[in-house]
C-alpha cells in the first residue's frame, strides 16, 4: 500500500498585489484504492492543491510537506514526481502541435517505465484502452490536443491515466465541460484504472454529478484555503442539497 500525505501545506502566488496566500494549512492523507473528493466553490483554493503536488512553478510552498511512501515530494522535480507514482490530469490540458498522440504516449510510457515498451504489446494495450474509452483508432494520429473537443481532452488525459498506471491520480475537475455521455465514459476509465491499479484519486470538483459514477470514499470540502468539514460520501449530497453558502458566511 502507497500513502501520499499533505501536512500543513502553505502554497503562496505571485499576483500584481504582492504575494498571496492561497493555501493556509491543508492536511490530507490518501491511500492506495481511497477515493478522495475536494469540492468547494470557486477560489477556495482546489486547483492550487492539485498544481502544488505536481510541482507548478507557479506556487509556491512557504510551509509544510508532501510525503510519497515518506519521500519528500516538495524535493522532487516535475518528472521526479511522475516517474514516483503521481499523475494529474489537467482542467485545461494544453496543446502540443507537432507531437502526435501515439508518439506522446509511448515516450511518456518509457520516461515513466525506464524503457521503451515492447511494440506489439504496447500497441495492443492502446488499442484496447482507447476501445474502453470510445475512441476512434485514428485519434493516435492526430496532434496532442490540437483542435481537440472538451471530451476528447478529457478522454486522452484518462487514456494516459490507464496506460501510464500511477500509484496516485489528481484530477482537476474532469468534468469540467463534459456531456452526460462523456462524463459516464470517462468515469468508467478512471474505476478501471483504480480496480486495475489499486489506485489512490483525488478527485477535485464543484458539483456532484461525477461522484454518481466515480464513488468517494471521503469527501473534503475546501473554503479559503482550509478544510472546513470532511466526511462520507453524505456530505456530497448534502452539499449538492445546500451549497457552499453557509461555509463560505461562516
Amino acid at each position: 500500500m502507497s500513502i501520499l500525505q499533505i501536512k500543513n501545506l502553505h502554497v503562496s502566488v505571485d499576483t500584481e498585489q504582492g504575494k498571496k496566500e492561497i493555501l493556509r494549512g491543508v492536511d490530507l492523507t490518501i491511500r492506495s484504492g481511497e477515493t478522495h473528493a475536494i469540492m468547494g466553490p470557486n477560489g477556495s483554493g482546489k486547483s492550487t492543491l492539485a498544481y502544488s503536488i505536481a510541482g507548478h512553478p507557479k506556487y509556491e510552498v512557504t510551509e509544510g510537506e508532501i510525503l510519497l511512501d515518506g519521500e519528500n515530494v516538495l524535493e522532487m522535480s516535475v518528472d521526479e514526481r511522475a516517474r514516483a507514482g503521481v499523475f494529474l490530469a489537467m482542467q485545461y490540458p494544453v496543446e502540443i502541435p507537432g507531437v502526435s498522440v501515439s508518439n506522446f504516449l509511448r515516450t511518456a510510457k518509457t520516461a515513466i517505465a525506464g524503457e521503451a515498451p515492447a511494440l506489439r504489446t504496447w500497441i495492443k494495450e492502446v488499442r484496447e484502452t482507447m476501445d474502453g474509452l470510445r475512441m476512434d483508432p485514428a485519434f493516435t494520429e492526430r496532434n496532442v490536443n490540437e483542435g481537440f473537443s472538451g471530451g476528447e481532452k478529457k478522454r486522452h488525459e484518462i487514456l494516459q491515466l490507464e496506460l501510464l498506471k500511477p500509484k496516485f491520480a489528481v484530477l482537476d475537475e474532469t468534468d469540467s465541460g463534459l456531456d452526460v455521455d462523456a462524463l459516464k465514459t470517462v468515469s468508467e476509465g478512471v474505476n478501471r484504472a483504480k480496480a486495475a491499479n489499486d489506485l489512490g484519486v483525488l478527485l477535485i470538483t464543484h458539483y456532484t454529478r461525477i461522484l454518481k459514477y466515480i464513488k468517494p470514499d471521503f469527501v473534503h470540502v475546501f473554503v479559503a484555503g482550509q478544510v472546513a468539514e470532511e466526511g462520507g460520501p453524505e456530505l456530497a449530497e448534502r452539499l449538492e442539497a445546500e451549497g457552499y453558502d453557509r461555509y463560505v458566511r461562516a
